[in-house]
């Protein structure tokens, strides 16, 4: 049996750790899931990495929420930065998803966002473990995880040059 690893922050305004795991039950089987709740987004990295080692997860989600000042900008590029080197240092997926609280236009949307994006992505952990074959299918389609897929770009690049 698989274990998927949720990381989630007491930051957060909105639980994205419930979002993304009752996607995970409505979406399949064969798995089970384990929780580790830090305080902030740069806790995230240790508590992935604790997943992995102690907790033995096959993938990791690491879901936060970056506030709006540019202090938190940093903060969110430092976390991004140790999620990377966790996924590099154990071979194995964590799959990141911030929400930047300036991303929604009010508190209401913010927490559409939070929901839709964590659930989302949760889908996406899902079919890396056990349905890697849809993740090729919608290779270079432009999907978006929270607001609107964006598209693939379509038409003839044969005249380009370089």
């Amino acid at each position: 049996m698989k274990t998927i690893g949720i990381a989630d922050t007491t930051f957060a305004r909105y639980d994205m750790g419930s979002s993304a795991m009752d996607e995970l039950k409505s979406t399949g089987t064969g798995f089970r899931m384990e929780r580790y709740t830090v305080p902030g987004i740069k806790d995230l990295p240790v508590a992935c990495l604790k997943l992995f080692n102690e907790r033995n997860c096959d993938i990791v989600m690491a879901l936060g929420m970056p506030g709006k000042k540019p202090v938190d900008k940093i903060s969110a590029e430092v976390a991004s930065n140790g999620l990377m080197a966790v996924q590099l240092k154990t071979g194995r997926h964590v799959i990141e998803v911030f929400v930047h609280e300036d991303e929604a236009k009010d508190e209401r949307e913010l927490a559409w966002l939070m929901d839709r994006r964590a659930r989302e992505h949760a889908v996406n952990a899902y079919n890396l473990l056990f349905n890697r074959e849809i993740l090729t299918a919608n290779a270079g389609k432009g999907l978006r995880q929270g607001y609107e897929d964006a598209g693939s770009l379509q038409g003839d690049t044969s005249g380009i040059r370089h």
